[in-house]
């Protein structure tokens, strides 16, 4: 039987991190997301994840560079406003299987998985806890934008890390 679970957004994140003119690190959140599963299995390995972003939403805590990362140089919000992963395979191994689709672009991407159980919580609600991390190359998405500092190092790295944290309650 297929169990559905339904996002608990207040329990959930999605983050990325750059690397900025090579010495520091910025990361950002999307503040505005969905994401769903479906599963017969317990363990989630014949899983089916869906998860959308609204590009929008993209909060570095800077609203110049916000509003740069939104424009066609970038994410090109206007055109694409959501990113888009949806998985191919459950989780196996630690890892799981699916495909990113940012500004149109869809790519096969392995994410690491790690399941963090389920559990019954006060209120008698079954809950699921995942954490999905990896790297993309932010210009196989057409997020070209580039510019070299005096010693030759990028302003903005082209590996962008993905941080997603998602907690799901079990549809009643």
């Amino acid at each position: 039987m297929v169990t559905k679970w339904n996002l608990d957004p207040s329990h959930s994140e999605v983050q990325f991190k750059v690397k900025h003119m090579v010495i520091s690190t910025v990361t950002g959140n999307f503040d505005h997301f969905n994401a769903g599963v479906e599963s017969n299995s317990n363990d989630f390995s014949d899983a089916k994840f869906e998860f959308d972003a609204k590009v929008d939403s993209i909060n570095t805590k800077n609203s110049d560079r916000d509003g740069h990362l939104k424009s066609a140089d970038f994410f090109a919000a206007e055109q694409f406003p959501e990113m888009k992963f949806e998985s191919t395979s459950g989780i196996q191994n630690g890892k799981i299987d699916g495909t990113l689709e940012i500004r149109g672009e869809k790519k096969p991407i392995t994410l690491n998985a790690d399941f963090g159980g389920v559990i019954t919580d006060p209120w008698g609600l079954e809950r699921a806890g995942f954490e999905f991390s990896g790297e993309i190359n932010r210009k196989d998405y057409g997020l070209g934008w580039s510019q070299v500092t005096e010693a030759g190092g990028l302003v903005v790295s082209d590996k962008v890390k993905l941080l997603v944290n998602l907690e799901f309650t079990q549809a009643q």
